[in-house]
């Protein structure tokens, strides 16, 4: 994988849409995933600070150490540590920066609703000659969205709350604008992982990492342009 930012306690690395992180419940059998690959590639144990979703790209931080991991864990939790990530929705929203507070429970087989919180920006919208709702046309929006907890599918759930279905999420988007985006030959959910920034728990230093979008990504978003 792509590596964003490495040092001897901690590294980012860019992880590819369509990847595991690592086995779960929802693997359903299958062997390939981000921890396992990233054992071998640097050669020694990785400690995972957050998850990614399967389909959701970008920026992965990992530790060496569990002293270094736990850091940055509880850093996780508190306003120094920044998430942003590139999302495409159907619709315009009202506003050009808004957000969602919605509480969300933690997933299957965890009923107990928590408190959700996601800050949304408009980066730019575009409307496309695909038919919807009896109309001709439909509406997209780019999306910066900045999670400041860490709910389960959080951006993804928030999005549907809103009726502004994240394009691509087969789970909780709308099928219509997902067939159309794939006609157009892009297949995958369009959330990715933009930029991490925290403070290194040894030395002190703000760290930024940036991951591009991939080819795919770059393709819807050219939609805008």
């Amino acid at each position: 994988m792509n590596v964003l930012h490495a040092d001897d306690r901690l590294a980012v690395v860019d992880k590819p849409a369509g990847l595991m992180v690592h086995d779960s419940a929802l693997a359903r059998g299958e062997s390939d995933f981000a921890v396992d690959r990233l054992r071998r590639q640097f050669g020694k144990p990785v400690f995972l600070v957050h998850r990614l979703d399967r389909a959701t790209s970008g920026c992965l931080l990992l530790a060496f150490d569990r002293e270094t991991a736990s850091a940055l864990g509880k850093q996780l939790m508190g306003e120094g540590f920044e998430k942003d990530y590139f999302a495409i929705c159907r619709g315009w929203p009202a506003e050009s920066a808004f957000t969602i507070d919605h509480p969300l429970d933690g997933g299957p087989g965890k009923p107990v609703k928590k408190p959700a919180i996601t800050d949304f920006e408009v980066l730019a919208t575009c409307e496309l000659p695909i038919p919807s709702h009896g109309f001709d046309t439909s509406r997209y929006a780019w999306l910066r969205a900045s999670p400041r907890t860490g709910r389960f599918r959080q951006i993804r759930r928030h999005l549907k709350h809103a009726f502004h279905h994240l394009v691509g999420d087969s789970s909780h988007g709308d099928g219509r604008h997902n067939r159309a985006f794939r006609a157009m030959g892009i297949q995958r959910m369009l959330l990715h992982a933009h930029r991490l920034a925290f403070t290194h728990p040894l030395t002190g230093e703000r760290i930024e990492a940036l991951a591009p979008p991939d080819a795919e990504f770059d393709k819807a978003l050219a939609l805008f342009e």
